[in-house]
């Protein structure tokens, strides 16, 4: 029996405190049912689990029917009715709907408190009582952005001004020394190219200092390949200067991507294979600069080479450069070799522009005989261009969020001492709908068009392929002007794996041939992020518009991309 008894004694000092504690209720009244009505309205909390919680509570709820306008609010007391049970009674007294604050309007502009007023005068300007802390804190916000870290702003001299409304002096404590961006220290990534803190992230020496606007800029570093930040940035303030930290670290921006793809050809019944090697370096020497080799060979014969070196911010300048070479040979028919030199503008973080010029010659392999399509010719084009970039760092699988490019390219070719003006237009945009965590829907619609009054076939637009429209050979269809779109929805199952459909249409012209198509190509595809890269199959099928599908022309394509 004596250890039945302990058993219970136990029990009850290790339980007992915690059950009974929990079971405490607060009653909260005003004087008049009508004051009551409004307090039971504030939906305070009522269990507690000790009298300290109920005291803090009484207390936030005054603290409430200050922010609301009952500033005279009393608490007259707070009385245990039982063992369970806590009562108390607050007289709210008048209730203020408006404050009238009258500004110092050398301090502050009425520019700035037309943003939150509709009653700005010229020594005053009225808000409701209930928004008197949001606007203080606004005001405050805005006299740190520019420059005033460390000012102060409070009400004073507070009076009734009728039933219900108040009256304040707005007053504002702030030194009468600008902050300014003294120096700029990099932690982590020692050799993390300046320039782009000046031109890319809009922060430098001797400018203003706002935390907020910093805080955000830095964020921006997040969207490049080659550097990331480690956590937000800290300042070291002291009585003549203001040291910014930031910390960052270098991170993995080489790739290097490849695909597989086979399918039957329709006039051996031969399964055939086609693929390329894609080698991206970027910030390799600490500069940010990126280079390019592409080469690609496909089932038609065809084979491409192409480089491209890009060189941001010379000589610390907003200016850039890019310098590209593109060679194209068609089996036995033509070679076509293109060079074009850019200078680019970077805006900001998400816009660039581009003005440059382009040459093209190509040449006939073939006997002029043989052909009537295919002629030897040299062209030269100015190019002007526009890229807008956003990016979603958030996500690992699709870490750019929406693209634009536009491209237009205005000159001559040349034949046979024979000139003839050009135009040549591109677009290319595509665009990431998040429809919650795991869904989102992609779209891209690219388009280009050729102007000229005649046209060779070894200067046409080659499309086709895992890059334009699926389901199709690579580079195997011809256009003077083409149009394709591109949608799929994706389902991603977890962080590193999704899967996707696929649903591409097009439209081209051919003016040699005298074609007019529409083009579709059906299909689905997944995506899986491994530890040596993202690794994509898709499959489709593509069809013209007056032809039926046929399983026999499927198209696969494995692609591996591959970061160090």
């Amino acid at each position: 029996m004596s250890k039945t008894l302990l058993l219970y004694l136990i029990i009850y000092i290790l339980f007992s405190s915690g059950l009974f504690c929990q079971n405490l209720q607060l009653k909260i009244e005003g004087s008049t049912v009508v004051e009551t009505a409004t307090i039971d309205s504030l939906n305070y909390t009522k269990n507690h689990e000790n009298y300290l919680s109920i005291k803090r509570e009484v207390d936030s709820l005054q603290k409430t029917l200050y922010r609301i306008g009952y500033i005279e609010n009393e608490l007259k007391h707070i009385n245990r009715f039982n063992d369970s049970i806590f009562s108390a009674e607050i007289h709210l007294k008048k209730k203020y709907s408006s404050i009238s604050i009258y500004y110092d309007k050398l301090l502050i502009s009425q520019k700035l408190l037309n943003t939150i007023s509709k009653k700005v005068f010229d020594h005053y300007f009225t808000i409701p009582v209930s928004e008197l802390e949001n606007t203080l804190n606004f005001i405050n916000s805005k006299i740190s952005e520019k420059g005033f870290p460390f000012s102060k702003l409070y009400l004073s001299n507070i009076e009734v001004a009728s039933k219900s409304s108040l009256k304040a002096n707005l007053i504002i404590e702030s030194t009468h020394q600008k902050r300014v961006i003294s120096d700029i220290i990099i932690k982590g990534y020692d050799k993390f190219p300046r320039s782009y803190l000046k031109h890319y992230l809009k922060i430098k020496p001797n400018q203003i200092f706002n935390i907020n606007a910093i805080k955000a800029k830095t964020e921006q570093l997040n969207n490049l390949k080659f550097a990331s930040e480690i956590k937000p940035p800290e300042v070291l303030f002291s009585k003549d200067s203001t040291t910014l930290y930031l910390y960052l670290q270098k991170t993995k921006s080489n790739s290097f991507d490849g695909f597989l793809g086979f399918g039957t050809n329709e006039d051996t019944n031969k399964l055939q294979f086609d693929g390329y090697l894609n080698l991206n370096l970027t910030n390799n020497l600490n500069y940010g600069e990126s280079f390019r080799l592409l080469y690609k060979s496909d089932e038609n014969d065809q084979k491409t080479f192409e480089t491209n070196l890009s060189l941001p911010y010379l000589l610390k300048s907003p200016i850039g450069l890019d310098f590209a070479l593109r060679i194209f040979k068609r089996d036995s028919s033509f070679s076509t070799v293109n060079q074009n030199t850019k200078i680019h503008y970077q805006i900001n973080a998400k816009h660039k522009i581009y003005s440059g010029i382009s040459s093209t010659q190509s040449s006939n392999l073939l006997n002029q005989v043989s052909s009537s399509t295919i002629f030897d010719y040299k062209t030269t084009y100015y190019t002007f261009a526009y890229q807008y970039l956003k990016n979603q760092s958030f996500n690992l699988l699709f870490p750019i969020n929406s693209q634009l490019y536009f491209e237009s390219n205005f000159g001559k070719r040349n034949q046979s001492n024979q000139q003839e003006k050009q135009s040549l237009l591109n677009i290319d945009a595509f665009k990431i709908f998040n429809l919650d965590i795991k869904n989102s829907i992609y779209l891209r619609v690219n388009g280009t068009t050729l102007d000229s009054k005649t046209y060779f076939e070894n200067e046409l637009i080659r499309f086709g392929g895992i890059n334009s429209i699926r389901g199709f050979e690579e580079n195997s269809i011809y256009a003077t002007l083409l149009g394709v779109t591109n949608t799929e929805y994706r389902f991603q199952l977890n962080n590193s794996i999704y899967i996707h459909t696929i649903t591409d249409v097009a439209y081209f012209e051919n003016k040699i041939s005298s074609i007019e198509e529409k083009l579709l190509g059906v299909g689905f595809g997944f995506g899986i992020l491994t530890k040596t890269g993202l690794l994509k199959f898709n499959y489709a099928n593509g069809k013209t518009e007056n032809t039926p599908f046929k399983l026999s022309n499927s198209k696969i394509h494995l692609s591996l991309t591959a970061n160090f």
